[in-house]
Order: C-alpha cells, then sequence, then structure tokens
C-alpha cells in the first residue's frame, strides 16, 4: 500500500466513480482499476461493490476513508514543512464553513491570510448546521470548522476557538417602512412579510417567535439555500431576519439594516482536530485566534458590523 494509491481511493469516492476520477487525476483508468485492486489485494478486503456500470463503497471501504485522508494530510504536512522552514512557501487549507460565518469573519480571514500567505490557496466547503461542519472535520474532509450556534459549544474530540457574536438584524427592501440604522424591536416587525429559513436554525426560531405574537405577520417563502436570502429582499418579497455578518453586503445592495433590540446571538467559532494540522492550516487557525482577541477587546459587535 502507497499513497498513490490511497489517493486514487479518495478520488474514485469523491468523484462518484472510476471514469471521473480518472479524468480528474489524468490517469488511465485501466492504470486506475489495476491500483485498486492491487490496494484491495494488499488489504485483503474489497473496497468497492460493482453495480453496474458504477460502484458503491464497501463497509471496509467506509472505514478505510478517515484514515486515509489523515495520512494523506500527513504527507502533505511533512512536504509542506520541509518546504516551508522559512514561512509558508505554498499548500492548501481546507475549511468547512457556514453560511453567515462564511461572510463574516471568513472574508475577513481569507483576505488577511492571502496578504501574508499568497501561495497558499484557500478552499472551503459549505455547510449548513453545526453537526454538519464538526462530521466534516472529524472525518478529515476539512481540517478547519467554522460554525454558528445559538450558544457556546463543545465538541467531544474537537478544539474549539471562540471568535465571536453576532447580534440578529432585520434586513428590508429599500422602500419599505423600516428605517436604515435605527433600532427596533421584535413586535415592530409584526404585519411584515418575512423570508425565513428551514426550521431547526436559530435564525427560524426568531422569525417563529415574532409570527407567533403577531397575527397579522406570515411567513411568504421559505429557502434552504440562506444565500438565496438577500436577492429576495432585494426583489422586495419580504424582510429577513439575520446575523449581522450579512449588514456590509446587504447595505451595498441596497438593502436596510436595523439593529434589533432584545436579541439573540450568533455564537462563531473554529473547530479543528487536536492534530494532523498542515503547517497552513495552523496558520490560518492561529490568524482566526489573533482576530478573536482583538474582537473581544472590542466594543460588542453591532449593525454596522
Amino acid at each position: 500500500m502507497d499513497a498513490r494509491q490511497l489517493e486514487y481511493f479518495l478520488a474514485i469516492v469523491e468523484h462518484g466513480g472510476f471514469s471521473k476520477a480518472g479524468a480528474a487525476l489524468h490517469v488511465a483508468q485501466p492504470s486506475l482499476s489495476q491500483a485498486m485492486a492491487n490496494l484491495e489485494a494488499d488489504l485483503g478486503v474489497a473496497l468497492f461493490h460493482r453495480v453496474g456500470r458504477g460502484v458503491v463503497l464497501s463497509e471496509a471501504g467506509q472505514e478505510l476513508l478517515e484514515p486515509s485522508r489523515r495520512v494523506l494530510r500527513d504527507l502533505a504536512a511533512v512536504r509542506d514543512t520541509a518546504a516551508g522552514l522559512a514561512g509558508l512557501r505554498g499548500g492548501r487549507v481546507e475549511i468547512a464553513t457556514m453560511p453567515s460565518p462564511g461572510i463574516e469573519p471568513l472574508t475577513t480571514l481569507i483576505r488577511r491570510f492571502a496578504e501574508l500567505h499568497p501561495s497558499v490557496t484557500v478552499s472551503t466547503q459549505a455547510a449548513f448546521t453545526p453537526d454538519e461542519v464538526v462530521s466534516l472535520v472529524r472525518s478529515g474532509a476539512c481540517e478547519l470548522g467554522l460554525l454558528g450556534s445559538a450558544a457556546p459549544g463543545q465538541w467531544s474530540g474537537l478544539d474549539v476557538l471562540h471568535v465571536e457574536e453576532q447580534p440578529f438584524v432585520a434586513v428590508a427592501p429599500p422602500d419599505g417602512t423600516i428605517e436604515d440604522g435605527s433600532t427596533i424591536r421584535p413586535e415592530d416587525l409584526s404585519g411584515q412579510k418575512l423570508i425565513a429559513s428551514r426550521t431547526g436554525s436559530l435564525m427560524r426560531s426568531i422569525v417563529d417567535d415574532i409570527t407567533a405574537g403577531g397575527a397579522s405577520t406570515e411567513i411568504v417563502t421559505v429557502v434552504d439555500h440562506r444565500t438565496s436570502i438577500l436577492p429576495l429582499v432585494i426583489a422586495g418579497v419580504g424582510v429577513a431576519v439575520l446575523p449581522s455578518s450579512w449588514t456590509s453586503l446587504a447595505r451595498r445592495c441596497g438593502a436596510v439594516v436595523a439593529p434589533i433590540e432584545p436579541t439573540a446571538h450568533l455564537h462563531v467559532a473554529m473547530v479543528s482536530l487536536p492534530a494532523h494540522l498542515t503547517p497552513a492550516a495552523r496558520g490560518f487557525l492561529a490568524l482566526t485566534g489573533a482576530l478573536a482577541q482583538r474582537r473581544r477587546g472590542a466594543p460588542r459587535m453591532t449593525a454596522e458590523g
């Protein structure tokens, strides 16, 4: 068994089959098939079940996923360390992120990291719940995870860096009754048409509380992808309740943003495994820690960001 075989194995899983993996790796399919046959012979187990013209991971293949990712990441860390003793000169850091933290603080972090380490690539993978972020980090699919939760959290087996708290704000069309920058109460949203995410999120629970308190308030649309919310607001469909990380982008797009008092806060944290971090990931984590320290020393974040 060698690293090349593990790389091929993961590529087949990630691309959904031998043909697409071969094309992505620029490896002929017969060579890929032979490498997998040799790996299966070395291990003494079948890693894939052949189903028609496709493949499905076997139970043994599922068990090999996480160790394979860690082995390749450790090898990458060795290469990066050898090449970057005088500083980060290359490599890649993979981050799982939820939508709102993926706007801020991720934008600030990537901008600063790119200034410091322009030869390092930052790759992000979308996740929509804290559990999805944690799962991607635990499985080795991503080294770091940026998530937002209703309260500060701890996850077994992971290091947790608390970054900031984001209060929720109302984001509304520019020609409505809500005035930009003016603080409103939750009950002031009674009678508004609201845009909401699916049940189970902190954003949705705030909207549900508002609709429960106002008979004339209604949810006009429910979206899975939160990146769809701001375009719907701009189009005049309704008002959204979003973390304050959306403030700057919303105003640049022409929307009105109003702080809500009292309101809940989204607790943003970075999670990582205690070991198996590449130098690039360690550098990004250190930068996140520095940002968190600065923001903890600053006044509480407002709708101005």
